[in-house]
């Protein structure tokens, strides 16, 4: 049976980088410490740290172990939090995975109703691959998954999704870029530099189909996973970028970029995913009424 101080030790060290400096804030000795980790090691014929020079680095089996040793004390530490709280102080834990294709503007719009629920709610954001999502979805390590499309039908994991909404997208540019372009929209998209979302977003092929049904063909010079990274990359003058039509007003005065052009032949689509059919959980139904009331107001 794992022997869970010894994983407290590993974990201690990993993060602090150094087995003096763990000693430390662990009040225990270094030999206790290095003892205790040898110990782990042993137990499972692994080894967890290599020594470069005067430093400790994680091996690979290290690395892997940080990663489950993190969310259990994560967990432990929200567990004490909830047995120490007076019921009056109780919180409900409320745990969202936010696949990282989904624009950053986008999901806090959707999570503000969250903050304003009179229940007393902790919300934990993660962002990840939605397979990955979808996965500790299916073990209860999350309540919600947002992403930018519904449950894929391949996976063998028990969900529901729900349409958040749906808008068409926007094209932005920097007042010097805007300016160069010359001609009315579309026909100014013709081969000037465009970012475009990566692979892995539904919208991509949505829009790269409204491109040649336009006879339209741009200068694509980046594409990027991360919606936030292709919008810093906009705001520098790299290219045009694209964002949903729902949030064109907030963009332009966020990065200080100009709408250029919009079209409804292009939708953007977010959907909530959870394990219940009939949603009861109250962060969910906040996300949801808001999504549906405010944001895309349908």
């Amino acid at each position: 049976m794992l022997n869970y101080r010894q994983l407290h030790y590993f974990w201690v060290v990993a993060r602090t980088g150094s087995i003096v400096r763990a000693s430390e804030q662990l009040n225990l000795t270094p030999q206790t410490i290095s003892g205790q980790i040898s110990l782990l090691e042993q137990t499972y014929g692994i080894e967890l740290f290599r020594r470069v020079g005067r430093q400790l680095e994680l091996s690979e089996s290290g690395r892997q172990a940080l990663t489950y040793a993190e969310q259990m004390f994560q967990i432990g530490g929200e567990l004490e939090a909830m047995l120490r709280a007076r019921p009056d102080e109780q919180q409900i834990l409320f745990r969202v995975g936010v696949a990282d294709v989904v624009p950053k503007s986008i999901v806090y719009r959707l999570l503000a109703p969250t903050m304003e629920m009179e229940d007393a709610l902790r919300l934990s954001c993660r962002e990840d691959k939605l397979e990955r999502l979808l996965a500790d979805l299916a073990i209860q390590r999350l309540d919600l998954v947002i992403s930018d499309s519904p449950m894929p039908s391949h996976l063998d994991i028990k969900g529901y999704s729900q349409r958040l909404g749906e808008c068409g997208i926007s094209f932005f540019a920097t007042p010097a870029l805007a300016a160069s372009l010359g001609e009315t929209f579309p026909a100014c998209l013709q081969h000037a530099p465009l970012l475009i979302p990566g692979q892995e977003t539904v919208v991509r092929s949505r829009l790269l189909r409204w491109f040649a049904e336009q006879q339209i063909q741009p200068r694509i010079v980046g594409e990027f996973d991360d919606s936030a990274l292709m919008q810093a990359f906009g705001q520098s003058g790299s290219g045009i970028f694209i964002g949903p039509s729902v949030i064109a007003d907030e963009v332009c005065r966020h990065y200080g970029v100009q709408l250029i052009g919009q079209t409804d032949a292009v939708i953007e689509s977010f959907y909530a995913i959870s394990v219940e059919r009939k949603v009861k959980h109250p962060g969910i139904i906040a996300i949801t009424e808001g999504a549906r009331r405010q944001l895309f107001n349908w």
